[in-house]
């Protein structure tokens, strides 16, 4: 072998479930962030075009909060990733519930604004979160670690 060929290392492969959650994590972060971006801008413009400036102003605010939401998704990913299966199934539930609680009370509370218009707010969010959701899903399908981990001789 050459030296060039030496010297080219191949990246190490995750091993255990917390690294492997970390991973797709990650990748799921960088699948989606572009394609959200871009929903948002696209959104933005035709809430400005249709509605004006409150149809701006909803379509940033609703699109803001889609993106908090995509992303407290990627948190709990990261935060829960070291915890046994059966423990994780009630952190998922519970953040699921925890995070549609919010997105209502958020929408209850935003929607009374005079400077938003509602249905971009609305509109947007929805797409946002539709969008994020359908690049994480591919994001995670082209990411290549195993999805299920053997048990390991420790655990």
């Amino acid at each position: 072998m050459s030296e060039n060929s030496e010297s080219f290392e191949v990246p190490k492969q995750p091993e255990s479930h917390r690294e492997i959650v970390q991973t797709l994590a990650v990748a799921m972060f960088r699948g989606a962030i572009w394609w959200t971006v871009g929903t948002v801008a696209i959104a933005v413009v035709l809430a400005g075009v249709l509605v004006g400036w409150n149809g701006v102003f909803g379509a940033l605010v609703g699109g803001a909060v889609g993106i908090l939401s995509s992303l407290a998704t990627l948190v709990l990913m990261r935060q829960t990733a070291g915890i046994k299966p059966h423990m994780l199934l009630l952190a998922v539930l519970g953040g699921f519930i925890v995070k549609m609680l919010i997105l209502l009370v958020a929408m209850t509370l935003l929607g009374g604004i005079e400077a938003l218009h509602r249905n971009s707010l609305a509109f947007t969010l929805l797409a946002t979160i539709v969008v994020t959701a359908t690049a994480e899903v591919f994001a995670f399908q082209r990411t290549k670690v195993p999805t299920i981990i053997p048990a390991s001789k420790e655990g």
